[in-house]
């Protein structure tokens, strides 16, 4: 199998990472984090590892680490860092690969390209991770219309949090893609819950 899936999501820290760190265990995948902003704690990567129990080998050294925990664009900026969108080209691996995105998909890379477009490029299909709070189903719309607008293959919405069936069902129907499932918040958040909840919330094949 040699599956490439680009793990997006609405906006910033809603458990995209946690997300692809289930993932990447379920599919047994090499997992890449293309741009790492902000080195204060555990970074995407690591976190992945961690609770995707994820060999070291199979975690891929990020294109860009950059100190400032900003939008990549104005991290760069501070850091003195010169980012060349052209120059972000998927890596070859052996068997699947989950590449994660920073923040939502119109987050700037520079100043004149966002992920999206980063996206579009590539030809990968999707995963777009959302809430299930309130405010959701505008931003899982907007952000659907956007790759949409790019030509982006989307595979699916997976949810993130408690169980709100119509607005699920309403995101689903409005933005023509199907739900992937549902990860619930998890406390504590282990290793092994992570696995057990992808194992019953997921399926390999949707994949």
């Amino acid at each position: 199998m040699n599956t490439r899936i680009v793990v997006t999501g609405t906006d910033t820290d809603i458990g995209k990472t946690v997300f692809a760190a289930g993932l990447t265990s379920l599919l047994g995948a090499s997992y890449w984090k293309p741009v790492q902003a902000g080195l204060g704690g555990e970074s995407d990567s690591e976190t992945v590892m961690r609770l995707g129990d994820v060999l070291p080998g199979r975690i891929l050294t990020e294109a860009w680490r950059l100190n400032t925990p900003a939008s990549p664009h104005h991290a760069a900026a501070i850091d003195g860092v010169t980012i060349i969108p052209e120059e972000l080209n998927v890596p070859e691996v052996d068997g699947p690969l989950v590449i994660e995105g920073s923040g939502g998909v119109l987050v700037p890379l520079t100043r004149t390209t966002t992920f999206a477009d980063i996206f579009a490029r590539w030809e990968l299909p999707v995963v777009l991770c959302a809430r299930t709070r309130l405010g959701t189903i505008n931003h899982t719309l907007l952000s659907l219309e956007a790759l949409r607008a790019r030509n982006v293959p989307v595979l699916g919405v997976a949810f993130i949090g408690g169980a709100q069936p119509e607005t699920e069902s309403i995101v689903c129907e409005i933005g023509r893609t199907r739900k992937l499932g549902r990860l619930p918040m998890l406390d504590p958040l282990t290793p092994a819950a992570l696995r057990q909840v992808f194992t019953v919330a997921f399926s390999a094949d949707d994949f």
